[in-house]
């Protein structure tokens, strides 16, 4: 942590909001950044903690507390539950839940670890000095407390992560403990010789029991938390093949249970391609999928006049209130890497792993299935 850095506020500052002028006054700053300073208490104004939003007169003394350029973020060990599938001397597959992050980036924040934190238990932070709030409850800080050494090829952020799956994704995931099996890792899934399978339920009946989506992928320009299939110079090849295995039809509309397997890996690629045909995946609310399904209300049967009741009075009855319609959410993708399979890099063997659905997802089939 820096001494206090104090900034006294111009009268041409007037009118200014406090986020806006000291993103102005910090050098290499972002206002995001500023507002979780300021939101931390970490701002003072003429001694008063304040909100981003206060507009300034001019002359004010701005005090800033907290260190506007945080180091960098190192992962450390966290004891977070795992389900290790398989392990040796050179690698790991891991059944991660959905709901947490692989690793922790820029959008990660204090919100969502302290969340994690209080799930997790707060010995090791506690036991370790150096931990940062930033880098914590990530499938990272689990690895690095139950396997203790990782690879370091992908850096101290990211270390033994040789690929990725979305926080909303459940499913398997492959580790590397060392550079070696990182370095080979890495050549297969460049290769495509890992084959990685999925369950998606999506939206709709999809016309063909199977298909292939050939779609490059890249970052949308306008909403950048999405990918898009629209042409772009920046786009990156993918394919996705997808096989029926359900059809349902519910009270909450019709759906598709499919089989998909990908030969890439590009971000959300499973969940753009599936919105791309008109069949996002249910509980993919950034691809089209909505929040919660709504139960379809059953038309109450036709009454003839002499079925009408009839009131006290001799008029007919004032009719009741209507029915609430049954809702069901999800709070989740639907969507689960359910099975990896591949040849051992350094030892050759071919190793065919799964992980079921996990339990939210199969209660909530169940609950579209029944009557």
């Amino acid at each position: 942590m820096s001494l206090p850095h104090a900034i006294d506020v111009p009268a041409e500052a007037h009118g200014q909001r406090l986020d806006v002028f000291l993103a102005a006054q910090l050098d290499g700053v972002s206002r995001s950044r500023v507002q979780l300073l300021i939101d931390q208490g970490d701002v003072l104004v003429d001694g008063e903690p304040e909100k981003p939003s206060l507009k300034l007169r001019g002359g004010e003394r701005i005090a800033i507390l907290g260190e506007p350029h945080p180091p960098p973020l190192k992962a450390v060990p966290e004891a977070i539950p795992l389900d290790v599938v398989y392990e040796d001397a050179d690698l790991a597959v891991v059944n991660k839940p959905a709901g947490m992050m692989v690793h922790a980036g820029a959008g990660q924040t204090r919100a969502r670890v302290s969340q994690v934190g209080a799930a997790a238990g707060e010995e090791g932070a506690a036991a370790n000095q150096k931990f940062d709030a930033r880098s914590s409850g990530t499938l990272v800080n689990a690895l690095l407390h139950r396997f203790k050494t990782l690879s370091s090829t992908a850096g101290e952020l990211r270390p033994g992560i040789v690929h990725r799956l979305d926080k909303s994704t459940s499913g398997l995931i492959v580790v590397a403990k060392n550079d070696r099996a990182h370095a080979a890792l890495g050549a297969m899934f460049a290769g495509r010789r890992v084959e990685k399978t999925y369950l998606a339920l999506v939206h709709g009946s999809v016309a063909r029991e199977k298909g292939t989506i050939s779609a490059a992928v890249s970052r949308d320009r306008v909403r950048r938390t999405r990918m898009t299939t629209q042409p772009n110079e920046n786009a990156r090849s993918a394919v996705t093949h997808y096989e029926v295995l359900r059809r349902l039809t519910s009270r909450f509309g019709k759906f598709t249970l499919l089989r998909v397997r990908i030969e890439t890996g590009r971000t959300h690629q499973i969940r753009v391609h599936m919105a791309s045909i008109g069949h996002p995946v249910v509980g993919d609310t950034l691809y089209g999928s909505a929040a919660q399904l709504t139960a379809q209300l059953a038309a109450p049967p036709p009454r003839s006049n002499r079925q009408k009741p009839r009131s006290p009075t001799g008029g007919s009855s004032s009719p009741g209130r209507k029915a609430e319609p049954e809702r069901l959410r999800l709070g989740r993708n639907f969507l689960h890497a359910a099975r990896l399979e591949f040849t051992h890099p350094l030892t050759g063997e071919l190793l065919q792993l799964e992980a079921p659905l996990p339990e939210e997802l199969t209660a909530f089939l169940s609950r579209l299935e029944s009557v």
